[in-house]
Protein backbone atom coordinates (compact mmCIF):
# COMPACT_ATOMS: atom_id res chain seq x y z
CA UNK A 1 0.00 0.00 0.00
CA UNK A 2 1.04 3.47 -1.16
CA UNK A 3 2.52 6.02 1.69
CA UNK A 4 0.15 8.88 2.04
CA UNK A 5 2.01 11.83 1.35
CA UNK A 6 1.98 14.88 3.53
CA UNK A 7 0.03 17.34 3.20
CA UNK A 8 1.83 20.99 3.89
CA UNK A 9 0.84 24.60 3.33
CA UNK A 10 3.24 27.70 2.90
CA UNK A 11 1.84 30.32 4.34
CA UNK A 12 4.11 32.91 3.94
CA UNK A 13 3.39 36.67 4.56
CA UNK A 14 6.85 37.73 3.22
CA UNK A 15 8.77 35.85 0.58
CA UNK A 16 12.35 35.21 -0.95
CA UNK A 17 12.70 32.62 -3.44
CA UNK A 18 15.66 30.89 -0.87
CA UNK A 19 13.04 30.07 1.81
CA UNK A 20 10.98 28.46 -0.93
CA UNK A 21 14.08 26.40 -1.97
CA UNK A 22 15.01 24.86 0.92
CA UNK A 23 11.52 24.33 1.55
CA UNK A 24 11.49 22.82 -1.86
CA UNK A 25 14.45 20.31 -1.01
CA UNK A 26 13.12 19.10 2.18
CA UNK A 27 9.41 18.23 0.33
CA UNK A 28 11.61 16.34 -2.63
CA UNK A 29 13.39 14.26 0.28
CA UNK A 30 10.44 13.68 2.17
CA UNK A 31 7.67 13.08 -0.62
CA UNK A 32 5.45 16.07 0.63
CA UNK A 33 2.47 17.38 -1.19
CA UNK A 34 2.97 21.17 -0.58
CA UNK A 35 -0.03 23.53 -1.27
CA UNK A 36 0.30 26.60 -2.83
CA UNK A 37 1.15 29.71 -1.48
CA UNK A 38 -1.83 31.54 -1.37
CA UNK A 39 -0.91 34.73 0.82
CA UNK A 40 1.32 35.81 -2.31
CA UNK A 41 -2.00 36.08 -4.27
CA UNK A 42 -3.78 37.93 -1.06
CA UNK A 43 -5.84 34.87 -0.47
CA UNK A 44 -6.40 33.26 2.62
CA UNK A 45 -7.30 29.74 2.53
CA UNK A 46 -10.20 29.15 4.49
CA UNK A 47 -11.19 25.70 4.60
CA UNK A 48 -7.87 23.97 3.43
CA UNK A 49 -7.05 20.85 5.31
CA UNK A 50 -3.61 19.19 5.67
CA UNK A 51 -1.08 17.95 8.16
CA UNK A 52 1.26 21.01 8.86
CA UNK A 53 2.04 24.70 7.79
CA UNK A 54 4.71 26.50 6.77
CA UNK A 55 4.34 30.03 8.41
CA UNK A 56 6.03 33.58 8.03
CA UNK A 57 3.87 35.64 9.81
CA UNK A 58 4.50 38.93 8.88
CA UNK A 59 2.38 42.21 8.97
CA UNK A 60 -1.00 40.54 8.04
CA UNK A 61 -3.50 39.66 10.67
CA UNK A 62 -5.91 37.74 8.77
CA UNK A 63 -3.01 35.34 7.80
CA UNK A 64 -1.80 35.44 11.94
CA UNK A 65 -5.87 34.37 12.64
CA UNK A 66 -6.47 31.62 10.18
CA UNK A 67 -3.49 29.95 11.34
CA UNK A 68 -4.19 30.27 14.68
CA UNK A 69 -7.81 28.51 13.69
CA UNK A 70 -6.29 26.35 11.93
CA UNK A 71 -5.26 24.13 14.29
CA UNK A 72 -2.49 22.06 12.45
CA UNK A 73 1.25 21.41 13.64
CA UNK A 74 2.76 24.47 12.52
CA UNK A 75 6.26 26.33 12.22
CA UNK A 76 6.38 29.86 12.31
CA UNK A 77 9.91 31.76 10.43
CA UNK A 78 9.02 35.13 12.13
CA UNK A 79 9.15 36.18 16.16
CA UNK A 80 6.78 39.45 15.09
CA UNK A 81 3.91 37.68 17.30
CA UNK A 82 6.18 36.23 20.14
CA UNK A 83 2.42 36.04 22.21
CA UNK A 84 1.94 33.15 19.52
CA UNK A 85 3.35 30.03 21.13
CA UNK A 86 4.79 28.59 17.81
CA UNK A 87 7.77 26.40 17.45
CA UNK A 88 9.95 28.74 15.18
CA UNK A 89 13.18 28.81 13.20
CA UNK A 90 14.97 32.12 13.10
CA UNK A 91 17.86 34.05 11.38
CA UNK A 92 20.61 34.01 13.82
CA UNK A 93 20.47 37.85 13.46
CA UNK A 94 23.50 37.83 16.29
CA UNK A 95 25.63 35.86 14.66
CA UNK A 96 25.18 38.31 11.31
CA UNK A 97 26.08 41.05 13.32
CA UNK A 98 29.24 39.61 14.58
CA UNK A 99 30.38 38.87 10.86
CA UNK A 100 29.73 42.55 10.08
CA UNK A 101 31.56 43.68 13.29
CA UNK A 102 34.40 41.74 12.54
CA UNK A 103 34.44 42.66 9.12
CA UNK A 104 34.81 46.30 9.81
CA UNK A 105 36.86 45.63 13.36
CA UNK A 106 39.94 43.37 10.54
CA UNK A 107 40.00 46.71 8.36
CA UNK A 108 40.79 48.72 11.18
CA UNK A 109 38.09 50.96 11.69
CA UNK A 110 37.44 52.56 14.80
CA UNK A 111 34.30 54.96 14.05
CA UNK A 112 31.24 52.61 13.93
CA UNK A 113 26.78 53.75 13.04
CA UNK A 114 23.80 51.56 12.53
CA UNK A 115 21.19 52.37 10.40
CA UNK A 116 17.51 51.37 10.93
CA UNK A 117 14.44 52.68 9.57
CA UNK A 118 11.22 50.89 10.68
CA UNK A 119 10.28 48.84 14.05
CA UNK A 120 10.93 45.59 12.69
CA UNK A 121 12.21 42.66 15.41
CA UNK A 122 14.82 41.50 13.04
CA UNK A 123 16.24 45.31 12.54
CA UNK A 124 16.14 45.39 16.44
CA UNK A 125 18.33 42.27 16.71
CA UNK A 126 21.01 42.62 14.44
CA UNK A 127 21.04 46.31 15.87
CA UNK A 128 21.61 44.70 19.39
CA UNK A 129 23.83 42.10 17.67
CA UNK A 130 26.39 44.85 16.25
CA UNK A 131 26.53 46.92 19.32
CA UNK A 132 27.45 43.65 21.73
CA UNK A 133 29.95 42.34 19.41
CA UNK A 134 31.46 46.06 19.32
CA UNK A 135 31.43 46.40 22.77
CA UNK A 136 33.18 43.13 23.54
CA UNK A 137 36.34 44.52 20.95
CA UNK A 138 36.21 47.91 23.04
CA UNK A 139 33.95 50.01 21.06
CA UNK A 140 30.95 51.86 21.09
CA UNK A 141 28.37 52.79 17.85
CA UNK A 142 25.79 55.54 17.24
CA UNK A 143 22.54 53.48 16.01
CA UNK A 144 20.07 56.08 13.44
CA UNK A 145 16.46 55.51 13.17
CA UNK A 146 14.82 57.05 10.69
CA UNK A 147 11.49 55.88 11.91
CA UNK A 148 12.50 57.47 15.17
CA UNK A 149 13.48 60.66 14.16
CA UNK A 150 12.02 64.58 14.12
CA UNK A 151 12.33 64.67 10.53
CA UNK A 152 10.52 61.77 9.99
CA UNK A 153 6.80 61.59 7.50
CA UNK A 154 4.81 58.71 5.78
CA UNK A 155 4.02 60.82 2.57
CA UNK A 156 4.59 62.00 -0.92
CA UNK A 157 8.32 63.48 0.49
CA UNK A 158 8.67 60.84 2.61
CA UNK A 159 11.58 58.93 0.24
CA UNK A 160 13.37 62.68 -0.34
CA UNK A 161 13.18 63.69 3.54
CA UNK A 162 15.07 60.31 4.39
CA UNK A 163 17.72 60.83 2.04
CA UNK A 164 18.38 64.23 2.96
CA UNK A 165 18.11 63.30 6.73
CA UNK A 166 20.39 60.31 6.47
CA UNK A 167 23.43 62.37 4.25
CA UNK A 168 23.30 64.87 7.22
CA UNK A 169 24.03 61.73 9.83
CA UNK A 170 26.96 60.55 8.16
CA UNK A 171 28.21 64.59 7.34
CA UNK A 172 28.32 64.94 10.66
CA UNK A 173 29.88 61.71 11.72
CA UNK A 174 33.53 61.22 12.20
CA UNK A 175 35.47 59.33 9.26
CA UNK A 176 36.35 56.33 8.15
CA UNK A 177 33.14 55.51 9.02
CA UNK A 178 31.56 51.86 9.13
CA UNK A 179 28.07 51.86 8.44
CA UNK A 180 25.77 48.45 8.83
CA UNK A 181 22.53 48.78 7.50
CA UNK A 182 19.32 46.71 8.52
CA UNK A 183 19.13 45.08 4.97
CA UNK A 184 20.31 45.67 1.79
CA UNK A 185 17.91 48.11 0.68
CA UNK A 186 18.90 50.62 3.41
CA UNK A 187 22.43 50.02 2.46
CA UNK A 188 21.54 51.33 -0.66
CA UNK A 189 19.67 54.26 0.98
CA UNK A 190 22.92 55.35 2.81
CA UNK A 191 25.24 54.20 -0.33
CA UNK A 192 22.81 57.09 -2.26
CA UNK A 193 22.89 59.42 0.12
CA UNK A 194 26.53 59.42 0.69
CA UNK A 195 26.77 59.86 -3.32
CA UNK A 196 24.23 62.89 -3.47
CA UNK A 197 26.47 64.51 -0.48
CA UNK A 198 29.71 63.96 -2.11
CA UNK A 199 30.91 61.76 0.41
CA UNK A 200 33.01 58.66 -0.70
CA UNK A 201 32.30 55.19 -0.30
CA UNK A 202 34.21 53.21 0.50
CA UNK A 203 37.03 55.94 1.21
CA UNK A 204 35.39 57.85 4.03
CA UNK A 205 32.24 55.29 4.67
CA UNK A 206 32.34 52.02 4.62
CA UNK A 207 29.09 49.79 3.94
CA UNK A 208 27.23 46.66 4.63
CA UNK A 209 23.57 45.42 4.58
CA UNK A 210 22.33 42.13 5.12
CA UNK A 211 19.87 39.17 3.68
CA UNK A 212 21.80 39.80 0.03
CA UNK A 213 19.51 40.39 -1.89
CA UNK A 214 19.99 43.07 -4.39
CA UNK A 215 19.42 42.70 -8.31
CA UNK A 216 22.04 42.82 -10.25
CA UNK A 217 24.49 43.91 -7.49
CA UNK A 218 27.52 43.11 -8.72
CA UNK A 219 26.79 45.46 -11.81
CA UNK A 220 26.76 48.34 -9.28
CA UNK A 221 29.19 51.20 -9.74
CA UNK A 222 29.79 50.55 -6.12
CA UNK A 223 28.45 46.88 -5.81
CA UNK A 224 27.11 46.79 -1.78
CA UNK A 225 28.66 43.99 0.70
CA UNK A 226 25.92 41.79 2.07
CA UNK A 227 25.48 38.85 4.64
CA UNK A 228 24.11 35.95 3.59
CA UNK A 229 21.43 35.34 6.39
CA UNK A 230 21.54 31.34 4.84
CA UNK A 231 17.42 31.67 4.20
CA UNK A 232 17.64 28.36 2.18
CA UNK A 233 18.94 26.66 4.93
CA UNK A 234 16.43 28.42 7.06
CA UNK A 235 13.50 26.83 4.55
CA UNK A 236 15.39 23.64 4.78
CA UNK A 237 15.85 23.47 8.73
CA UNK A 238 11.66 24.90 9.46
CA UNK A 239 11.01 22.15 7.10
CA UNK A 240 12.29 19.48 9.22
CA UNK A 241 10.47 20.80 12.60
CA UNK A 242 7.40 20.63 10.73
CA UNK A 243 8.34 16.84 9.85
CA UNK A 244 9.07 15.96 13.40
CA UNK A 245 6.10 17.79 14.83
CA UNK A 246 3.76 15.82 12.13
CA UNK A 247 4.73 12.62 13.58
CA UNK A 248 3.98 13.28 16.53
CA UNK A 249 7.25 14.92 18.04
CA UNK A 250 7.70 17.70 20.72
CA UNK A 251 8.34 21.19 19.53
CA UNK A 252 11.64 22.70 21.44
CA UNK A 253 11.72 24.64 24.30
CA UNK A 254 13.11 27.81 22.10
CA UNK A 255 13.54 28.86 18.78
CA UNK A 256 16.30 27.18 16.61
CA UNK A 257 18.64 29.75 14.64
CA UNK A 258 19.89 29.03 11.68
CA UNK A 259 23.46 31.16 11.83
CA UNK A 260 24.41 33.24 9.05
CA UNK A 261 26.69 31.86 5.96
CA UNK A 262 28.84 34.55 5.69
CA UNK A 263 29.82 37.95 4.41
CA UNK A 264 29.97 38.82 0.90
CA UNK A 265 32.51 41.63 0.45
CA UNK A 266 31.89 43.94 -2.44
CA UNK A 267 33.65 47.45 -3.17
CA UNK A 268 31.21 49.35 -0.30
CA UNK A 269 33.22 48.04 2.41
CA UNK A 270 36.61 46.66 0.76
CA UNK A 271 38.56 49.39 2.57
CA UNK A 272 41.68 49.18 4.94
CA UNK A 273 40.88 51.69 7.35
CA UNK A 274 44.46 51.70 8.66
CA UNK A 275 47.23 54.29 8.26
CA UNK A 276 50.07 52.57 8.69
CA UNK A 277 51.41 51.26 5.67
CA UNK A 278 52.96 47.72 6.83
CA UNK A 279 49.92 46.62 8.55
CA UNK A 280 48.00 47.60 5.75
CA UNK A 281 50.22 45.47 3.05
CA UNK A 282 49.91 42.18 5.84
CA UNK A 283 46.45 42.44 6.27
CA UNK A 284 46.11 42.21 2.24
CA UNK A 285 48.39 39.84 2.10
CA UNK A 286 46.65 37.53 4.88
CA UNK A 287 43.12 38.38 2.95
CA UNK A 288 44.88 36.94 -0.15
CA UNK A 289 46.66 34.08 1.08
CA UNK A 290 45.75 32.47 4.23
CA UNK A 291 44.40 29.30 2.43
CA UNK A 292 48.21 28.98 1.93
CA UNK A 293 50.74 27.80 4.52
CA UNK A 294 52.43 31.65 5.52
CA UNK A 295 53.65 33.16 8.74
CA UNK A 296 53.81 35.58 10.21
CA UNK A 297 57.54 35.33 8.91
CA UNK A 298 55.84 36.38 5.14
CA UNK A 299 53.75 39.13 7.01
CA UNK A 300 56.97 40.77 8.35
CA UNK A 301 58.34 40.56 4.77
CA UNK A 302 55.68 41.84 3.49
CA UNK A 303 55.55 44.72 5.44
CA UNK A 304 59.37 45.46 5.26
CA UNK A 305 59.58 45.73 8.94
CA UNK A 306 61.11 43.89 11.74
CA UNK A 307 59.32 41.10 13.33
CA UNK A 308 59.18 43.48 16.53
CA UNK A 309 58.11 46.68 14.74
CA UNK A 310 55.29 45.07 13.12
CA UNK A 311 53.86 42.81 16.51
CA UNK A 312 53.69 46.88 17.83
CA UNK A 313 52.19 48.08 14.89
CA UNK A 314 49.45 45.69 14.79
CA UNK A 315 48.92 45.86 18.55
CA UNK A 316 48.74 49.63 17.90
CA UNK A 317 46.16 49.58 14.97
CA UNK A 318 44.07 46.79 15.20
CA UNK A 319 44.53 45.48 19.26
CA UNK A 320 45.76 41.76 17.94
CA UNK A 321 49.14 40.58 16.97
CA UNK A 322 50.22 39.44 13.26
CA UNK A 323 49.91 36.25 14.73
CA UNK A 324 46.37 36.14 16.11
CA UNK A 325 45.02 38.42 12.60
CA UNK A 326 46.50 35.22 10.35
CA UNK A 327 44.52 32.66 12.84
CA UNK A 328 41.13 34.73 13.07
CA UNK A 329 41.16 34.76 9.76
CA UNK A 330 41.73 31.24 8.93
CA UNK A 331 39.34 30.24 11.40
CA UNK A 332 36.50 32.70 9.90
CA UNK A 333 37.58 31.40 6.16
CA UNK A 334 36.61 27.51 7.91
CA UNK A 335 33.50 28.35 9.34
CA UNK A 336 32.36 29.43 5.63
CA UNK A 337 33.70 26.13 3.89
CA UNK A 338 31.78 24.20 7.09
CA UNK A 339 28.85 26.01 6.47
CA UNK A 340 28.78 26.13 2.44
CA UNK A 341 30.11 22.50 1.73
CA UNK A 342 30.38 18.85 2.91
CA UNK A 343 34.03 19.08 2.76
CA UNK A 344 36.07 16.61 5.25
CA UNK A 345 37.49 18.05 7.92
CA UNK A 346 41.05 17.53 6.99
CA UNK A 347 40.05 19.03 3.72
CA UNK A 348 38.76 22.25 5.34
CA UNK A 349 41.75 22.14 6.97
CA UNK A 350 44.34 22.08 4.01
CA UNK A 351 42.01 24.80 2.68
CA UNK A 352 42.90 27.34 5.49
CA UNK A 353 46.35 26.74 5.38
CA UNK A 354 46.54 24.55 8.47
CA UNK A 355 49.26 21.89 8.27
CA UNK A 356 46.55 18.94 9.63
CA UNK A 357 43.36 18.33 10.85
CA UNK A 358 44.94 18.31 14.14
CA UNK A 359 46.17 21.70 14.25
CA UNK A 360 43.16 22.71 12.66
CA UNK A 361 40.86 21.45 15.28
CA UNK A 362 42.72 22.87 18.15
CA UNK A 363 42.95 26.30 17.05
CA UNK A 364 39.21 26.14 16.11
CA UNK A 365 37.37 25.15 19.48
CA UNK A 366 40.28 27.62 21.04
CA UNK A 367 39.11 30.39 18.57
CA UNK A 368 34.44 29.50 19.16
CA UNK A 369 34.49 27.40 21.89
CA UNK A 370 33.52 24.07 19.71
CA UNK A 371 35.15 21.48 17.77
CA UNK A 372 34.27 21.89 13.69
CA UNK A 373 32.03 19.06 13.47
CA UNK A 374 29.51 20.69 16.31
CA UNK A 375 29.95 23.78 14.31
CA UNK A 376 29.06 22.30 11.07
CA UNK A 377 26.17 20.43 13.22
CA UNK A 378 24.91 23.46 14.33
CA UNK A 379 24.76 25.47 10.66
CA UNK A 380 23.40 22.48 8.85
CA UNK A 381 21.12 20.47 11.71
CA UNK A 382 20.21 16.81 10.82
CA UNK A 383 16.84 15.62 9.36
CA UNK A 384 14.72 17.37 12.76
CA UNK A 385 12.29 14.13 11.89
CA UNK A 386 15.04 11.42 13.37
CA UNK A 387 15.87 13.96 16.93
Amino acid sequence: MQKRRKRVLIALGWYDYRGHRGIERFAQEHGWHLSTNFVREKIIPWGWEGDGILAWLGAGDDLAEFVSHAKKPTVDFSFRRPHLQYPRVLEDHAHAAQLVAEHFLSRGFKNFMYFSDADNWSYEERGQGFIEALKISGHTCEWIRWHKSPAYRVDREQWSRKRAWLSAQVKRSTKPLAVFAANDEQALDVLESCDAAGIAVPEQVAIVGAENYLLAADSMLTPISSVDTNLEQLGYSGAGLLERLMNGGTAPDHPIRVAAAGLITRKSSDLLAVNHKGVANSLRFIWEHCHEHISVKDLVGVAAMSRRGLHKAFLENLGRTPGQELQRVRIERAKRLLAESDHKIEIVAGMCGFQSANSFCVAFKQASGISPKQFRNAAFPKDAAAA
